[in-house]
């Protein structure tokens, strides 16, 4: 299993739900008139940065305490701000190294402390899987007048998608960006909320079961979920590692070895690659693998002897995506190449919408926080040829953000010309029951801005 799996709606799940627009407004991706600039010549990562401001700017009249959007208004979530979205930015402003960069990082880390503290329902530290940060009328005619903080000072969690449960793995990749900020910035206020999401994983996630590890959270009932997450655990080796060396405490360093643990229990040594994780903490899931299950635990152990992942999902999960592919929606002329999310990707049902008032997927459609994160983890094993195959991809990234989601805007409003990129360049299917589309996304750019200033966001 991994985050996006399950009963619960994931923090992905939903990317483009309501729209029913299909492949009329995806084909015209690229196509838009850019109605705003970030600055006469500026660099793609100056328009990268860009995005993240006007995506965490949309909103002026709904309050300074704010987070960032994670799409575009076009991908039909209105003002949803998911969780693992911001954690991101968070680590994307900081690796700007920028005065402004600093303070919206900080900016966003005290938006999740004041959701920490002002939760509608909970009291223990958790985080929700998403919130509105703005107003807007939904599908069926009702309105959502709030911004991030509601009027009797609670935080807007995003019920109307059911984004109300909390995962580990968006627990801890908050409390990653909240660590960062606790080093960058000494403050012990980012710090003790770093601490207090480890606390409720601890407390919600650790199990017993045979494959060990930490399960994957509890949904918006509050019931725990029996799934286990290689990708989540790979979060927490991360997590744990920072709070063991920021607080002093050994604790950390115990929950860190169980979390690498059941990571390490999922590589498949003949194939050179990770599983996804287990649905009963006993039995391997051996299909589909996900892309991010062979970067990130590079990022995260720094492995020798599990390097050959990247290998792995650079190989079998390579595409690229040009207008002779069948249901592509880029213009002509125009290849990306990249990775898809996962094996079963590559052998979608070109035939089917990827769901319900959705367009039927392309196989070689690029994802492109994916490509991103296999281009950073490349950079960091520097291996021979690693630096060439990891400029090729940022370069496909970084044409993305030239060419694909222009005329598209956030909160009604136009974007700085040629900023963030898009989630996918064509429809494409992860196998996990949902997909991605070619709509401008804060997961998919920050990611590009990491890898690009070579920012480990996952090393301890």
């Amino acid at each position: 299993m991994t985050d996006r799996q399950g009963p619960a709606l994931s923090r992905r799940q939903l990317i483009g739900t309501g729209l029913g627009l299909g492949a009329a407004v995806l084909t015209g991706a690229g196509a838009g008139v850019a109605h705003a600039d970030a600055g006469a010549g500026a660099s793609p990562r100056h328009r990268a940065q860009a995005f993240l401001a006007a995506a965490m700017d949309a909103y002026p009249d709904h309050g300074t305490i704010r987070l960032t959007q994670s799409y575009t208004d076009q991908a039909g979530l209105f003002s949803t701000a998911f969780t693992y979205d911001n954690a991101l930015a968070i680590l994307a402003h900081l690796a700007a190294r920028t005065a402004d960069g600093r303070e919206r990082a900080v900016g966003l880390g005290d938006a999740l402390l004041y959701a920490q503290a002002h939760d509608p329902a909970h009291d223990d530290g958790r985080l929700r899987q998403a919130y509105n940060v703005g107003p807007y009328t939904f599908y069926d005619g009702s309105r959502q007048p709030d911004g991030f903080v509601r009027a009797d000072g609670t935080v807007n969690v995003g019920t109307q998608f059911g984004f109300t449960g909390t995962a580990v793995g968006d627990m801890a990749w908050a409390g990653i960006a909240l660590s960062a900020l606790a080093r960058r910035t000494g403050e012990r206020r980012f710090l003790y909320g770093a601490v207090r999401i480890g606390e409720w994983i601890e407390r919600n996630g650790r199990t017993d079961e045979p494959l060990g590890g930490y399960k994957f959270g509890v949904n918006g009932a509050n019931e725990k979920l029996p799934f286990t997450s290689t990708e989540h655990n790979t979060d927490l080796v991360c997590l744990f590692g920072r709070l063991a060396r920021l607080t002093g405490d050994g604790v950390w360093n115990e929950r860190r070895a169980r979390a690498r643990d059941f990571v390490e229990r999922m590589w498949e040594a003949d194939g050179g690659f990770f599983y996804t994780g287990t649905n009963d903490g006993a039995t391997v899931n051996t299909s589909p693998v996900p892309e991010d299950t062979q970067t990130w635990t590079h990022l995260a152990l720094d492995s020798r002897a599990h390097a050959r992942s990247l290998d792995w999902a650079a190989r079998e999960l390579a595409v690229v995506d040009h207008a002779e592919r069948r249901n592509s929606t880029v213009p002509a002329g125009q290849p990306y190449e990249g990775v898809t999310f996962s094996s079963a990707g590559l052998l979608a049902n070109e035939d089917a919408p990827i769901a319900d008032g959705q367009p039927k997927p392309n196989r070689n459609g690029v994802w492109f926080e994916g490509t991103a994160h296999l281009a950073l983890a490349l950079r960091e094993r520097r291996g021979r040829g690693d630096e060439a195959r990891a400029r090729r991809l940022v370069g496909s990234v970084e044409r993305a953000q030239d060419l694909l989601g222009g005329g598209q805007t956030v909160g009604g409003r136009a974007l700085p010309e040629r900023s963030g990129v898009v989630a996918a360049s064509s429809p494409l299917d992860t196998g996990f029951g949902f997909g991605y589309y070619p709509y401008r996304h804060t997961g998919a750019t920050a990611w590009y801005l990491m890898a690009a200033a070579r920012a480990n966001p996952l090393r301890v």
